[in-house]
């Protein structure tokens, strides 16, 4: 399967994301929230529930970065991120109606996580009529 520049490099673009938020959650969690006004300092089960979904998003963005560079795996990747962008920015969008608007910055997250899920999942779609 060929893939088109622009499928290599929102794949690329995608997983980086992926991967360095998953390395903030991961590895310096405190730092990465507060970051967003968000103090976990100190609470051992959040801090266990960050590191954890930073380990999952450190490993999709992987998947992504490799979808780069392998056409056998494109399809796949682009169905991952196109997952995981999706969710976490609409899952946000549900929690601001929820609970109101948080930090400016998660806002302006919420608005990327949007466009690029829907950017690679018009790329997936794409790339299955083929």
């Amino acid at each position: 399967m060929k893939q088109s520049l622009y499928v290599k490099a929102l794949l690329f673009f995608a997983g980086i994301i992926g991967a360095a938020v998953g390395i903030g959650q991961l590895i310096f969690p405190v730092a990465f929230e507060a970051s967003t006004g968000i103090d976990i300092a100190g609470n051992s089960s959040l801090l266990s529930e960050i590191r954890g979904s930073g380990g999952t998003l450190l490993a999709a963005g992987v998947v992504m970065i490799l979808g780069a560079f392998m056409p056998s795996l494109s399809a796949k990747a682009l169905f991952i991120a196109a997952l995981f962008y999706l969710c976490y920015g609409l899952s946000r969008v549900y929690g601001m109606l929820i609970d109101g608007i948080p930090d400016q910055g998660l806002v302006l997250v919420t608005i990327g996580e949007i466009i690029i899920g829907s950017a690679v999942l018009t790329a997936y779609r794409r790339l299955q009529r083929q």
